[in-house]
């Protein structure tokens, strides 16, 4: 018998330890994202893989909120955060100290995400786009990498918050390494 375990046998940091360990130079970008739900998921996921910060841009929504508490479950606590008004204004700052930019987006050059296990290990920014209109194309201008996911089915959108797990992962890979 393989027994699932309870949540208190999973030795988890505290809140207190998780704000003070390293974390994996990853910075979350949310280029005007309006779900709710979604931004609480990216508190919630950011937290699992021990992410640097989350900007919260434009029209995306801040806690504290009922809908974002929701998903987040207590990682909008936890995770380092900040609101600001223009997602190119943070990407033009960041860029310009040496922070690589990766816009999660389908282009006509793109780089796949299986790929991102090639790159140096530095500190990234992954720029997650508005479920309908995705990343803005100023700031897909100034991205140093578009990484797309490779999909195979009918359909070929994600929802946002699912492309969070899947492409922060693919990177938390390569950075351990």
């Amino acid at each position: 018998m393989n027994r699932k375990l309870k949540l208190w046998e999973l030795d988890r940091v505290s809140e207190e330890d998780f704000k003070q360990q390293d974390k994996f130079p990853i910075i979350v970008i949310l280029n005007d994202i309006r779900s709710l739900t979604n931004v609480g998921t990216f508190f919630r996921t950011s937290d699992a893989f021990s992410v640097e910060k989350i900007y919260l841009c434009g029209i995306t929504a801040a806690p504290p909120h009922r809908e974002i508490q929701k998903t987040a479950l207590g990682a909008t606590e936890s995770m380092e955060w900040e609101h600001v008004d223009s997602t190119l204004n943070l990407v033009k700052r960041l860029k310009s100290e040496g922070v690589k930019i990766c816009s999660i987006e389908q282009t006509e050059k793109t780089t796949f995400l299986q790929d991102v296990a090639q790159f140096k290990k530095e500190k990234y920014a992954l720029v997650f786009g508005n479920e309908v209109n995705g990343v803005d194309q100023d700031v897909i201008d100034l991205s140093d990498y578009i990484i797309e996911i490779p999909q195979f089915g009918t359909k070929h959108s994600l929802n946002v918050s699912v492309c969070a797990g899947i492409v922060i992962w693919e990177f938390v890979r390569m950075l351990r390494k």
